[in-house]
């Protein structure tokens, strides 16, 4: 494990984070979002880079580097754009997305595309045919460690929130090119074993299951390389005999909160963001600390409305559009 990066200046930062990459005021909390990439702000990329493994170590994963950087952030013919949340008052970088847009994906000689989460899954041809070109895939989301607390006041209560901002902008963005978000929401090895059969049960019941079915075409959709292997879920059956979703989502978090742990907060917020949200299961990243990493597709139209309210309502979203376009 190689020592972590001193931080990058404050006063480089703000020199990169622009009006011409500013893309929304958060909701709440007094937040700033802005989108950048390795070409117009590399000084916070490595900040990025930075942050990212202080978070991620400080979960369980991370890569054991000086800073979590690699060729999708840092060379621009793979088109990634970084996502970055900012807090105007302490000057400091709180969280972020990494993400690219699907018809700018490159392929390898098999004609898969080159992503991150290629290492893990495997997109089935209809995919690729069909909705994959219209699809964000997000990957590395990551909120700094101080602003992780709702202890911390309003900037930490509201941290991830205010990332849901962000995607709420870049749906409004690229209204019309992009319906989809794909992405990874990982679980940390330090999570129970219990907790997470019940997880992925509580996922399979509702979201879809994560085994190959050739009659189901969402199932076709993403295929886990090497899914992880939990064995029989059928007791709990018993478990989750709530009539809908709403009452197994209760006996999910009190089940799980009885094993001294929580819903991990990115799959929490995921389930709460869609009804027609897709799990596609989950596999092992011996890349990145072993962390459990579960694939999820969202349509941009399934959204809650009162989460549309919530993340997509923006001012002058024309000129949000000359800008960042």
């Amino acid at each position: 494990m190689e020592s972590i990066i001193p931080p990058v200046d404050k006063k480089l930062l703000k020199s990169e984070l622009t009006p011409e990459h500013f893309l929304r005021d958060t909701n709440r909390a007094g937040n700033q979002l802005y989108v950048v990439d390795n070409t117009c702000a590399p000084n916070v990329l490595r900040e990025i880079g930075r942050l990212r493994e202080i978070a991620f170590r400080d979960g369980g994963g991370g890569t054991g580097k000086p800073v979590d950087l690699d060729a999708f952030d840092l060379d621009p013919a793979f088109k990634f754009r970084q996502l970055v949340l900012w807090d105007p008052e302490a000057e400091c970088i709180i969280g972020g997305y990494r993400y690219v847009l699907g018809d700018d994906v490159m392929y390898d000689h098999r004609g898969q595309p080159i992503l991150p989460s290629a290492h893990l899954f495997r997109f089935t041809p209809h995919f690729l045919r069909h909705d994959f070109l219209r699809t964000i895939e997000l990957s590395r989301s990551f909120i700094r460690p101080e602003y992780q607390s709702s202890e911390n006041g309003l900037k930490s209560l509201y941290s991830l929130d205010n990332l849901f901002d962000g995607l709420g902008g870049l749906i409004v963005l690229y209204q019309g090119r992009m319906s989809f978000f794909f992405g990874k929401a990982t679980i940390y090895p330090s999570f129970p074993e219990d907790g997470l059969r019940m997880l992925f049960f509580f996922l399979r019941k509702y979201f879809g299951s994560w085994e190959t079915d050739l009659n189901n075409r969402f199932d076709r959709l993403v295929v886990p390389k090497n899914p992880i292997r939990l064995g029989s879920l059928r007791k709990y059956e018993k478990v989750f005999n709530g009539k809908n979703f709403h009452e197994d989502y209760v006996i999910l978090k009190r089940e799980i909160q009885s094993l001294g742990a929580n819903i991990p907060p990115l799959v929490n917020t995921y389930m709460n963001l869609s009804p027609g949200m897709k799990s596609f299961g989950a596999g092992i990243n011996d890349e990145f600390g072993d962390v459990i990493e579960a694939g999820i597709l969202i349509k941009f139209d399934e959204i809650y409305p009162e989460k549309k309210d919530r993340h997509l309502s923006l001012p002058d979203k024309e000129g949000l559009k000359k800008r960042l376009l």
